[in-house]
């Protein structure tokens, strides 16, 4: 029998070799904080916080269930939600419309309450975890995966669901029903990793084979991680998908035609491979893996127009700005693009990953429209020219699960530890606080970056302790200083790298980091080194305009901050409205102006 109250965690190897395996003098991985050691203090950042989770929590949990029941042959009183979760029998795919996934994102609306409430210790959004835990359990068939076009996709969205449950909200009862779960789903799942449009399932349309197995490992192996069996950690290693991962692993692109999300995702479950195995070859994988994502990259961080990965030196991303407007899967892209740099920068300590998902934050996720009680939400960021910000056409869609919970992980993505200190990777305001060899130590962030290049810190110990403070040193902050009350540190603060501040810390400390906010010109591509995007430190800037705007590159360098948000480039015709992702509404915008 389980016990009720927060259960221990099995803890990922301390030390990994380069080439595989436990082996002492490798540097540990760094660890993160628990949900509750990190308060945010962001407006912007609590704001999606608390929206998407008033969303969550007033959904009707007879609504919530009804797919399952319906599908189990069950009463299933309530409202229908509609969109992609509702069940209907007679789909038809070519509609793409209600219907699509019933169920699919229950698990994630699930984890999303269990990270709010290891935020908050709201009683309320337990106690809603733990009822639908339960009205859950009870629905649980066979025939909620024979129907369903997406078992292994539901099920792996239902082990994080549940394993949240248990070590976020300390419900007893998690990891019964998880081995029920499994139990059920195991026999409707194809065994091992099916890449998509792959048939598996005999006498089904093509809708049938969209499942995505290839990526379930990592929630599976995080299963194993935190105490729920040996099980979990065999079905880890079952799913992995090595036919995409051995090209990867030696340095090849295997990207050309793959959906986006989903292969960005199972690079994840390979940062999990290697985290609970030691096999070196899945940190290459997810290294390589995330190169070549890097250079198909939008400037915004985003990537995968039209959900699809290109080939290596494809001109498809530059086509994409006037052929589509579906240019990033901003929700679910943001939510594996934050796990990937966050294995990644915890494993290798390179600041690079650290940039990366900064610029993700600012330029994508965090400006996106907020997600509504009726299921509209926002689904791709539009990098076009002729950009703008929309809803979905779908109520509902697999955005609607992973934007509450990137939400969520702002917090446990700001600062990594490890037995000598802390490293502090993104620069918003709020408080960390932690024990350092027994003093109890709180660092306190203040700043209105990335408007503004100087961000502070303040630090409270309850008697004063030797540690090392290192702070991530973006690649473009060229001139960047941090001094210590008031006096400079000694050691530079070299971009693309954590800078380390070691000494014995006590209360009223004051450490400043300037950063110069750079402005640059970034291309699309090396292709076309006229189609630029306008970036100031980790924010691009976007155009807004109606009509095409003529400017060369010298006139966008000398752009001007004219209020808090706001940017002014003038140009022959005139002055050019310049403005970060957050701040933009309605308006049209071009991410990136061909300069003359």
């Amino acid at each position: 029998m389980l016990t009720a109250g927060l259960v221990t965690s099995r803890a990922f190897p301390k030390t990994l070799a380069a080439t595989g395996g436990e082996k002492s003098g490798v540097q540990p991985v760094l660890e993160e904080f628990s949900y509750g050691d990190v308060k945010l203090a962001s407006e912007l950042h609590n704001q999606q916080l608390e929206q998407t989770h008033s969303v969550l929590i007033g959904l009707s949990e007879d609504s919530l269930l009804k797919p399952f029941r319906q599908m189990g042959g069950q009463p299933a009183p309530g409202e229908e939600l509609g969109g992609w979760y509702k069940y209907d029998p007679d789909y038809d795919w070519h509609t793409f419309d209600a219907g699509f996934a019933p169920a699919a994102s229950f698990g994630q609306w699930v984890s999303a309450l269990a990270r709010y409430y290891a935020i908050t210790g709201d009683r309320e959004t337990r106690d809603k975890i733990l009822r639908l835990n339960r009205l859950y359990a009870e629905t649980i068939s066979a025939d909620f995966y024979d129907k369903n076009r997406f078992p292994t996709y539901c099920y792996d969205k239902l082990v994080c669901g549940l394993i949240d449950s248990h070590q976020l909200a300390g419900d007893p009862d998690a990891y019964r029903i998880l081995e029920h779960t499994t139990n059920t789903a195991e026999p409707h799942m194809p065994g091992k990793a099916i890449e998509h449009d792959h048939a598996w399932r005999p006498d089904k349309d093509e809708s049938w084979t969209w499942d995505e197995s290839y990526t379930i490992s990592e929630n599976l192996f995080l299963a194993y991680q935190r105490g729920a069996g040996e099980r979990y950690r065999k079905l880890g290693v079952q799913y992995l998908d090595d036919e995409y991962y051995g090209p990867l692993a030696e340095g090849r692109s295997d990207f050309a035609g793959r959906h986006a999300y989903s292969h960005v995702n199972s690079l994840c479950s390979a940062m999990q491979a290697y985290l609970t195995l030691g096999d070196a070859k899945y940190l290459r994988v997810a290294r390589n893996g995330f190169d070549f994502l890097a250079a198909q990259s939008f400037a915004t961080g985003g990537w995968g127009p039209d959900e699809l990965l290109r080939a290596p030196d494809s001109d498809d991303v530059n086509a994409s700005l006037t052929n589509s407007h579906s240019s990033f899967e901003t929700p679910c892209g943001s939510y594996a693009h934050f796990k990937l740099t966050r294995y990644l920068l915890r494993v290798t300590r390179e600041s690079r990953y650290g940039d990366s998902m900064e610029r993700v934050m600012y330029n994508t996720i965090l400006g996106a429209k907020p997600l509504e009680s009726d299921g509209r939400t926002f689904y791709y960021a539009d990098c076009n020219f002729k950009g703008r910000k929309v809803y979905s056409n779908h109520r509902w869609p697999c955005c609607s699960g992973t934007m509450p919970q990137v939400a969520a992980d702002y917090g446990i993505s700001s600062y990594f530890r490890n037995a000598r200190g802390v490293y502090v990777n993104l620069y918003i305001p709020s408080s960390v606080q932690w024990t350092q060899d027994g003093p109890r130590i709180s660092l306190t962030q203040k700043s209105t970056y990335p408007f503004d290049s100087l961000v502070q810190f303040e630090m409270t110990a309850s008697k004063p302790s030797k540690f090392a403070l290192n702070f991530r040193i973006p690649a473009w902050a060229e001139g960047a200083s941090i001094s210590v009350n008031g006096k400079r540190a000694p050691d530079a603060a070299i971009p693309g790298s954590f800078a380390k501040v070691q000494r014995k810390w006590k209360t009223g400390d004051r450490v400043e980091l300037e950063l110069p906010l750079t402005k640059r010109l970034e291309p699309i591509d090396p292709r076309h080194p006229k189609t630029v995007a306008l970036l100031c430190g980790p924010l691009v800037l976007f155009a807004i305009a109606d009509a095409t705007p003529v400017v060369t590159a010298p006139q966008l360098l000398a752009a001007k901050k004219v209020g808090k948000q706001d940017w002014q480039v003038e140009t022959a015709a005139g002055p050019l409205k310049m403005l970060p992702f957050t701040a933009i509404s309605d308006e049209q915008y071009s991410t990136y102006l061909v300069v003359t």
